[in-house]
């Protein structure tokens, strides 16, 4: 993995990285893409990151909700067995996150069955770290767990196969699942995804699937979904649904990223599009910073309105570019050519925990206002989450 540009990454790559960039982001470089706040900077903790007065306080006055961030990539089960140490413990009460959707992609004939222990996992998880987690079930949840200063665990699922009848949805839900996505990048029974060679749409069986998903009170989640699916279940569904991670085609030719046409009618039905930091649904060439990502969230404000923005970031707290190499490799090699993987994988500026802060930064610079930056940082998915997660019993199947 390249190491980012700095005098004092001397040694060998993929051993430095993480401290590197926990420690060193905010100086050099990052001073550079924020001119008229440098002067005064303030460092959240001890040879940590520094971010203007006026950055730290609307991200700490925001609800921050992160709609795709599992909470530790990893490719091993002790990921999810363990007890976090002091040190990841503050940097998950230092992000300035209250609301992690944490979701998996999950798919094949063992679906059901993978899903079913994903969220035993995670949510057991969850109850070993009480201390930093504590799981969401209603709206109300995050508002609770900002006041206590908890991080909130919204459960969800980046596919839909583990759903093998309709009355799966609601067993699903009564066991805590929140989100979950139509499809994961291939074709299933409810629809076809981003990377299949033809999108015929959502099926008979994926128009029963959404409207129960609405009936109980779960996010419809196109994230993965091929074009025509997308549409089509922005069609199908009663209310507002989500794109809780992908980015503007307009501005990167990419299967993961959404068209224009999409955007607008998901805002048409008062959804929340998230804008992730995953390089090549960002820009096609390096090099691939926060300022480019901010030019998608600009991109759908510009679109629709402000209202219809948010962030999933697809990452947890320090990114892809952290994992240990043999599970790097892995990851890479389990997608598609289609999904044109770089060197890095992580966006330069939106890869370190106080990745929100440095976000905040940039709308600043942008000229945001307080309120729109708030918005951005999880207003918009409150809303979205408080409509959704009511149930809609009168949800008939079309």
């Amino acid at each position: 993995m390249e190491q980012p540009d700095s005098p004092d990454l001397n040694t060998k790559k993929g051993h430095t990285m993480t401290l590197s960039r926990r420690n060193m982001l905010g100086s050099g470089a990052s001073l550079l893409a924020f001119p008229m706040i440098a002067k005064s900077r303030i460092a959240l903790a001890a040879g940590g990151p520094a971010f203007s007065k006026r950055a730290i306080d609307v991200v700490k006055e925001s609800l921050v909700i992160d709609m795709l961030a599992p909470l530790k990539i990893s490719l091993t089960a002790d990921a999810y067995t363990r007890r976090l140490t002091d040190a990841e413990k503050a940097e998950f009460r230092g992000s300035g996150i209250t609301g992690f959707h944490s979701a998996w992609g999950l798919g094949g004939p063992d679906a059901f069955t993978d899903a079913l222990e994903n969220l035993a996992a995670w949510q057991g998880f969850v109850g070993r770290n009480s201390d930093v987690f504590t799981l969401v079930g209603e709206v109300e949840d995050l508002d609770r767990a900002k006041a206590r200063g908890l991080c909130a665990v919204i459960m969800g699922i980046q596919n839909a196969e583990h759903f093998r009848t309709v009355e799966d949805v609601a067993r699903f839900h009564r066991l805590g699942l929140r989100c979950s996505q139509l499809t994961y990048n291939s074709q299933n029974m409810i629809g076809s995804g981003s990377t299949d060679r033809v999108d015929g749409g959502v099926s008979d069986f994926g128009v029963s699937i959404i409207a129960e998903m609405e009936k109980v009170g779960m996010l419809v989640d196109i994230s993965h979904c091929g074009d025509q699916t997308k549409l089509d279940g922005i069609q199908l569904a009663k209310g507002p649904i989500a794109i809780t991670h992908s980015n503007c085609r307009a501005l990167v030719d990419h299967p993961r990223t959404t068209t224009d046409e999409a955007i607008k009618a998901l805002a048409a039905k008062g959804g929340v599009m998230g804008i992730t930091g995953v390089r090549m649904f960002i820009k096609k060439t390096d090099p691939t910073t926060i300022v480019d990502l901010v030019d998608h969230i600009d991109h759908v404000r510009k679109l629709t309105s402000i209202e219809h923005v948010g962030i999933g970031s697809d990452a947890d707290l320090n990114g892809y570019d952290d994992m240990k190499p043999e599970e790097y490799a892995i990851l890479k090699s389990s997608y598609k050519a289609s999904y044109g993987f770089r060197e890095k994988i992580d966006t330069d500026g939106f890869d370190h925990p106080k990745k929100t802060f440095t976000l905040a930064e940039e709308l600043i610079r942008r000229g945001y206002s307080n309120a729109d930056i708030k918005a951005v940082l999880g207003g918009n998915f409150r809303r979205l989450l408080a409509q959704t997660w009511t149930p809609r019993p009168e949800a008939k199947s079309s």
